[in-house]
């Protein structure tokens, strides 16, 4: 394969990742770092290390146009933050230590438990949440235009102690394995925070950037990024982010959680093959 033929293969793989990351606020890596390390046969780190910059790619090319549209929760997704660049550091360090085994296992169990959560349809138009005195304070409840309904769009934040802690664990898994932390945030944000699909996705992509950032500077400082691989990565996914940032706002809530189960499905699939492998 002639390094220009794999530069324009990687950037063709990235922006499709992009597109898909930035619709459902996972980032690019879940589909990346496989398509790197068993299509094209990158080194596991260089692919993570790729994937890293590819999750600040989609970031940095999605968020803006959410924030602009004022779907994206920014105090919700700066306090979150904080736990989240605390567990991607922890992560990013672990990352040298820990074989993944038993890990690659457990969240794919836990991924795929989320996905058959996902799906099911709650009968109730309006779940009942319990009190967050936390979310009153900092005034996290919110509410967004919705262009596909053609109506304005108002909730509630409900469990913010909950979210942190998912946060850290997510932000841990990014800088772990190189994906975006919202496969895991996402879905805490929708089924047990009460917050709307749009804008769990939204969140998350103002949020993975920051994430990606902090453990980012570890791999870097251990060689991990390259150049050849990261560029054409980072290139593709942002091309990418820009036009699934153009989509979400027209497109239904049910499209965009089943787009996110079958990126739920797809990471456990990836994460219980490597594990059993």
């Amino acid at each position: 394969m002639t390094p220009l033929f794999f530069t324009l293969l990687v950037a063709a793989i990235s922006l499709s990742a992009g597109v898909l990351g930035s619709l459902v606020g996972v980032g690019g890596g879940i589909i990346v770092v496989p398509a790197l390390s068993l299509l094209l046969g990158v080194d596991i780190r260089h692919a993570i290390a790729a994937s890293i910059i590819s999750v600040i790619a989609t970031s940095s090319g999605a968020a803006s146009a959410y924030v602009r549209e004022r779907i994206t929760n920014i105090r919700l997704a700066m306090l979150l933050e904080i736990a989240t660049a605390a567990g991607a550091l922890t992560g990013a360090f672990l990352a040298a230590y820990i074989s993944g085994r038993w890990l690659f296992i457990l969240f794919g169990v836990i991924l795929s438990y989320t996905s058959w959560s996902m799906l099911q349809k709650k009968k109730t138009a309006a779940t009942v949440l319990p009190p967050d005195p936390m979310a009153d304070s900092l005034r996290l409840h919110g509410s967004y235009f919705d262009r596909a309904l053609g109506q304005q769009v108002t909730y509630r934040v409900a469990r913010t102690k909950l979210g942190l802690a998912v946060s850290y664990v997510a932000g841990t898994v990014s800088g772990l394995l190189g994906i975006g932390g919202g496969v895991l945030k996402v879905p805490v944000m929708n089924l047990a925070m009460g917050i709307p699909i749009k804008v769990c996705s939204a969140t998350s992509n103002f949020m993975i950037g920051v994430t990606a950032a902090t453990s980012a500077a570890v791999y870097f400082m251990r060689g991990d990024v390259q150049p050849f691989v990261a560029a054409p990565v980072a290139v593709g996914v942002l091309l990418g982010a820009k036009l699934g940032s153009r989509l979400l706002g027209r497109l239904p809530n049910h499209v965009i959680r089943i787009a996110f189960v079958a990126v739920l499905l797809l990471s456990a699939t990836q994460m219980l093959w490597k594990g059993l492998r």
